[in-house]
C-alpha cells in the first residue's frame, strides 16, 4: 500500500488535502478518515458503492475483466487443481498448504465434525416446515453457548480452534437441517470420507444402508463450495465484519452473515433462479418470458443473468457451466425438461442483442441451481449450501479484521432528513 499522492477537497474556499492510497490491484482510494475533523462534513454513499470499508489481502475482484482471485490465485486454477479444504486453508493462512500441512489440517477438521448432542435437540424447537436457512441461523448462533474454552479472540490459538470448529460443523448442521425438514434421522459424520463426500453422506445417507458417494457428483459439489468460498466485501461479509467489530462471538457473527445471505438479492439468487425456471415450465414459453424481461413496465425479472459486480462474464459461471454438463452427463439428464429450458435461456442470453449489449450473461447462480437440483438437493437448501461454503470466507475476513492495526468498531454515519428540533405539546392541547 502506497500513499504518494494527495487529493484536494475545497469547501467554502478552504482546501484540505487527503492521502491517495494505492493497493496491489484495483482503483486507488482517498483516505478520508480525517474528513469530519478537518471539514465538519461526512460523505454520502448509499449502499457503500464507492467506499472502501477496510483493507484486505484475501480476495480481489475485477468486475470489468471478469476476474476473481483468492490470495492472488485465479479462481479457475483453484477450482481445477485444489479441493475445498485446500482453498479454505489458503483463505485463512494466505498460502496453499504443503502435503504435511494439509494432512494436519484435515485431521483437525475431522476431530470437530460432530456437534454437541444437546445441540441436536435444538432442531425439535422448529416447525417441520421451517425454512432450512431459518434453522441454520438459530443453530449456528447457538454454538456460541457451547464453546467457552476458546473465547479470547485476541489469542491466535483460540481463533484457530474457532475457525476449525465452524468449518467442521457447518456440513453437519446444514445436513441436519435438511434431515429434520424431511423427517429422516440425523446421520453422524464419517471421517473416512473427505469433506464434501461426508456432507453428501449426511445429506443423503440413511441408517438402512451404507452410502457410497459418486465421485463425479462429489467433485461437482466440491467445486460449488470453492466457487462460493469468498467474494470480497459483499453484503453478508460486511455484516460479519460489522458484527465482529464489536467483539461479538464469531459463531454469532456467522449467524448474522447467514441471515443476510438469506436475502433473495444475495445468496437466495440461485433458489430464485430455479423457481423462475419452474415458473416458465417449458421451452415453448421462453419467448414469452424473454419479452417480459425486456418490458420495463413488467415486474418480471430474469434471475441468474447479469451481476452487480461483474460487467463481463462471471468467471465462476464458466466453471459451473462445465460442471453442469459433467453432472448432467453422469446422471443422464441432458434430455430433462429443466435442462433444455435452461440451455435455451442461456442461448438467447448469449445471442440476443438486448442481453449482449447490457452484458446480462448467465452468472454462477444460474448454473449452480441446476447442478444442485440434479444432485438431489431441494431448492430450499440451495442457500444453506452457499452459507456452508461462504463460512470459510466469513471467518477469514473476521480474523483479518480483528488483527488489523486500524481495527475499530463499525459506525456508519447518516444524512438526517427528518423533522427539525421541536417542542412537545401536552396531549390535551394537541
Amino acid at each position: 500500500m502506497t500513499t504518494q499522492r494527495t487529493a484536494t477537497l475545497t469547501i467554502d474556499g478552504n482546501s484540505v488535502e487527503f492521502p491517495v492510497m494505492s493497493g496491489v490491484h484495483g482503483p486507488d482510494v482517498i483516505d478520508i478518515r480525517k474528513l469530519y475533523g478537518s471539514t465538519g462534513n461526512f460523505t454520502f454513499d448509499p449502499g457503500f458503492l464507492s467506499t472502501a470499508s477496510c483493507q484486505s489481502k484475501i480476495t480481489y475482484i475485477d468486475g470489468d475483466k471478469g476476474e476473481l482471485m483468492y490470495r492472488g490465485y485465479p479462481i479457475e486454477q483453484l477450482a481445477e487443481k485444489c479441493d475445498f479444504l485446500e482453498t479454505a486453508y489458503l483463505l485463512r493462512e494466505g498460502e496453499l498448504p504443503t502435503v504435511k500441512q494439509k494432512e494436519a489440517f484435515v485431521k483437525s477438521i475431522q476431530r470437530h465434525t460432530m456437534v454437541h448432542e444437546q445441540l441436536t435437540r435444538f432442531y425439535q424447537g422448529f416447525r417441520r416446515d421451517a425454512h432450512p436457512m431459518a434453522v441454520c441461523v438459530g443453530v449456528v448462533g447457538a454454538l456460541s453457548a457451547f464453546y467457552h474454552d476458546a473465547a479470547d479472540f485476541s489469542d491466535q490459538e483460540h481463533r484457530t480452534v474457532s475457525f476449525h470448529r465452524i468449518l467442521a460443523k457447518m456440513p453437519t448442521i446444514v445436513a441436519m437441517a435438511y434431515k429434520y425438514s424431511v423427517g429422516e434421522p440425523f446421520m453422524y459424520p464419517r471421517n473416512d470420507l473427505d469433506y464434501t463426500e461426508n456432507f453428501m453422506h449426511m445429506m443423503f445417507g440413511t441408517p438402512c444402508e451404507k452410502y457410497v458417494p459418486n465421485p463425479v457428483l462429489a467433485k461437482a459439489l466440491d467445486r460449488i463450495l470453492i466457487l462460493h468460498a469468498d467474494h470480497e466485501q459483499n453484503a453478508s461479509t460486511s455484516t460479519v465484519r460489522l458484527a465482529g467489530s464489536s467483539g461479538a462471538n464469531p459463531f454469532a457473527c456467522i449467524s448474522a452473515g447467514i441471515a443476510c445471505l438469506w436475502g433473495p438479492a444475495h445468496g437466495g439468487a440461485n433458489e430464485a433462479c430455479l423457481n423462475m425456471l419452474e415458473e416458465i415450465g417449458d421451452v415453448s414459453r421462453v419467448g414469452e418470458y424473454i419479452k417480459r424481461a425486456k418490458d420495463k413496465n413488467d415486474s418480471f425479472k430474469l434471475m441468474g443473468f447479469g451481476h452487480r459486480v461483474y460487467k463481463n462474464y462471471d468467471p465462476r459461471a464458466k466453471l459451473m457451466r462445465e460442471t453442469c454438463h459433467e453432472v448432467l452427463h453422469e446422471l443422464g439428464l441432458h434430455d430433462s425438461k429443466l435442462f433444455k429450458l435452461a440451455m435455451e435461456l442461456e442461448r438467447i442470453a448469449l445471442e440476443d442483442p438486448y442481453f449482449v449489449e447490457k452484458k446480462l450473461y448467465p452468472n454462477v447462480d444460474f448454473y449452480s441451481g441446476i447442478v444442485q437440483s440434479a444432485l438431489g438437493i431441494p431448492t430450499s437448501m440451495f442457500t444453506c449450501i452457499f452459507a456452508l461454503a461462504r463460512t470459510v470466507g466469513w471467518m477469514s475476513q473476521w480474523e483479518e479484521m480483528l488483527t488489523d492495526a486500524d481495527y475499530k468498531i463499525g459506525r456508519p454515519r447518516q444524512l438526517y432528513v427528518g423533522a427539525a428540533k421541536r417542542d412537545v405539546t401536552p396531549i390535551g392541547l394537541r
